[in-house]
């Protein structure tokens, strides 16, 4: 008879593993080809140096990146009770949303299709290790 299998009770490798945590902002009414850039930026960056950049950066969009690294920062906060320096930004995504469709007046009595592009926006953290 096979004898089963002990179980690795080791109770460190749980502590071991970085703890994440997460924010996300839904139907940002800015287009994600412009906000990928600004992101691309700060992905992998410490959060403080994040929030300081994206306060110095001066465009009215980046304040939608601002809001959901700050909340991601509070849910680590009220969580473990973890300082922004200990944190990096592990994930940020910026997905396309739904298009809004509407007419505009076009010449000769014909109308345009405009197209308004939405986002959502994720943001993962990660305790320095």
């Amino acid at each position: 008879m096979k004898k089963p299998a002990e179980k690795n009770t080791n109770v460190e490798s749980s502590q071991e593993q970085p703890t994440t945590y997460g924010a996300t902002a839904k139907y940002i009414p800015y287009s994600p080809y412009k906000l990928r850039p600004i992101a691309d930026v700060v992905r992998g960056k410490g959060v403080e140096y994040a929030l300081q950049w994206l306060t110095t950066y001066r465009t009215r969009r980046v304040q939608s990146i601002k809001k959901v690294l700050e909340s991601a920062v509070a849910n680590a906060k009220n969580r473990n009770n973890i300082e922004p320096s200990a944190l990096v930004i592990e994930k940020i995504c910026v997905d396309q949303g739904p298009i809004q469709k509407y007419f505009k007046p076009g010449a000769q009595g014909r109308a345009q299709i405009q197209r308004r592009r939405l986002c959502h926006i994720s943001v993962t953290l990660q305790t320095k290790s």
